[in-house]
């Protein structure tokens, strides 16, 4: 078998009679093209894919011709029915009149155009493609005499789960509907929210075996064209063998790889993917996972719910307040804590300062060590409920904070006043919608608690200004980070710390919607049908 392998290095390159051997194993695939021979393509697929039980070889006849074809698909992958109907009747009950002796290519244009019912039809030569095509749920057919293979799509959609609400998005006012592990479906769910000629897909493989389909998403002639093709010559580059998800591509592609801070916005939502597209920028869908990437991102965006949008702005901008307050609070107020019971208790009210003090009467640490102890166990709570099956998970978290906040209060480990500040951190970390943005606020909180401990308000001023500093310092595609903040600009204004009325917001953010700047007309806001009349 050795030596009919290597033999197949000497293809014959001769039109529709092509010469050749089952590949051996080191031989690019790229350079082995489909022979006339249906037991030697037979062979080379053997060679490539081995003696797998769940690829199915199919031996056939065409019509009354008794021309021989032979059928390969994956069982599991593509539709079996669908092959069944489409593909095997169809060759089968062939009436034409097919020469098995003169073929040519109008004999594979007889077949694709009236002998196969299917919508989807390719020919090809090189197997390279052909199983790209193979290894995708496609069907391949072989003809004797042939030098091409044609593939049709019969792929399985019994291999995906059904469409359903994001866990970890979950509103009370908006869509149910989130993305799938399937590419196709989740292109859909687009072209629902988006019936315009302008939405554009543009697909590109990555993984040297995984062939992970990764498919860019933009409005074209919203979307700036320099993006589009910085985005597609950064998933260019990537050299690696296997992409499982969309995490492998966002640490190639991201613009500040050693950054607490994510320049890359994830969502699995198809509204704020539509919403997005709307705003000029560019999706990167990966098949196999839900998560959708958007680019560029700005800090507001993490801080934003697609809530916000769906609610009155009256709420939507309380909402939005508060859940900047609620970040502060997250990110600085162990620090602060620590800061003026250490350093600056003249600070505080006496009646304040002397209930602190007998609240940490005989407690053996110091507050910094205090509030690291509480906030490690808070964080290996939270992750063991994560990890946990979730009704038991759920348990865990607020069983366990309540019986380690309680019985370290008993033991005088820490103060309850320590599990007061601690808990009210963990809550309002809730708030914050992005969850990869919230791991951020709970990593950064540990250092900025240690300078606070070293050096008092001083060392709290200074960790928040370096944040402030180096998050003006980042980019995202080219869009500064704290973009309608620093620099300012009074439309971006408009949704950033609140979210102003619709009839308000003419105009896309400027950091991405420059090509189209106007997305709505002047001139509409409500009037009050009293006035109008004049009663």
């Amino acid at each position: 078998m050795s030596k009919l392998f290597k033999s197949f290095k000497n293809i014959s390159r001769k039109p529709y009679r092509r010469e050749a051997q089952p590949p051996d194993q080191k031989q690019d695939k790229d350079f082995i093209l489909v022979t006339n021979n249906l037991e030697q393509n037979r062979l080379a697929l053997k060679s490539f894919l081995g003696d797998s039980p769940d690829i199915i070889f199919r031996d056939v006849r065409i019509g009354k011709s008794g021309l021989q074809a032979l059928v390969v698909y994956i069982n599991g992958l593509a539709d079996t029915d669908s092959i069944a109907d489409n593909v095997l009747k169809s060759l089968i009950s062939e009436a034409r009149n097919i020469d098995p002796v003169d073929l040519k290519q109008s004999t594979i244009d007889t077949i694709k155009e009236h002998v196969l019912t299917i919508s989807e039809v390719r020919e090809t030569e090189s197997f390279q493609k052909l199983l790209n095509y193979l290894l995708s749920g496609d069907t391949v057919i072989f003809i004797q005499g042939l030098e091409a293979a044609i593939t049709v799509s019969a792929r399985s959609g019994s291999v995906h789960r059904n469409v359903s609400e994001p866990v970890t998005e979950a509103v009370i006012r908006g869509p149910r509907e989130g993305f799938i592990e399937n590419l196709r479906l989740n292109n859909a769910l687009l072209r629902q929210r988006i019936k315009s000629p302008k939405l554009r897909f543009e697909e590109l493989t990555i993984g040297s075996i995984t062939q992970t389909e990764v498919c860019i998403a933009y409005l074209d002639g919203l979307a700036d064209k320099k993006l589009i093709g910085e985005v597609k010559e950064r998933l260019a580059r990537i050299k690696i063998d296997g992409i499982l998800e969309s995490g492998y591509l966002e640490e190639f592609i991201q613009d500040a790889p050693f950054s607490p801070f994510p320049t890359i916005q994830t969502t699995e939502r198809p509204d704020v993917v539509a919403a997005a597209l709307l705003e000029g920028r560019v999706v990167v869908l990966t098949d196999g996972t839900p998560m959708a990437l958007i680019v560029p991102a700005t800090f507001v965006q993490f801080l934003q719910s697609a809530e916000d949008y769906y609610q009155t702005f009256i709420f939507a901008s309380f909402i939005r307040m508060l859940r900047f307050i609620s970040f502060f609070i997250a990110l600085f107020m162990p620090s602060l804590y620590i800061a003026v019971t250490t350093y600056h208790q003249e600070m505080l009210p006496s009646a304040l300062a002397l209930s602190f003090a007998a609240a940490r009467q005989g407690i053996p640490f110091p507050a910094f060590v205090e509030a690291l102890i509480m906030e490690v166990a808070f964080e290996i709570l939270r992750e063991a409920g994560l990890r946990l099956p979730r009704p038991v998970g759920q348990a865990v978290s607020i069983v366990g904070a309540l019986v380690i906040g309680e019985a370290a209060v008993r033991a005088n480990i820490v103060s309850p006043a320590m599990v007061i500040i601690v808990s009210a951190t963990a809550i309002a970390s809730f708030t914050i919608p992005g969850f990869v943005f919230g791991l951020s606020v709970r990593l950064l909180r540990f250092p900025i608690m240690a300078l606070s401990a070293s050096l008092g308000f001083f060392g709290l001023m200074m960790g928040g200004f370096i944040l402030f500093v180096h998050m003006a310092s980042l980019r995202s595609f080219g869009v500064p980070y704290l973009a309608s903040i620093a620099p300012a600009n009074w439309p971006g204004q408009k949704d950033i710390f609140i979210r102003a009325p619709w009839w308000t917001m003419i105009r896309r953010p400027l950091d991405t919607g420059h090509q189209d700047p106007v997305r709505a007309g002047k001139g509409q806001k409500p009037e009050n049908p009293q006035n109008k009349s004049g009663r």
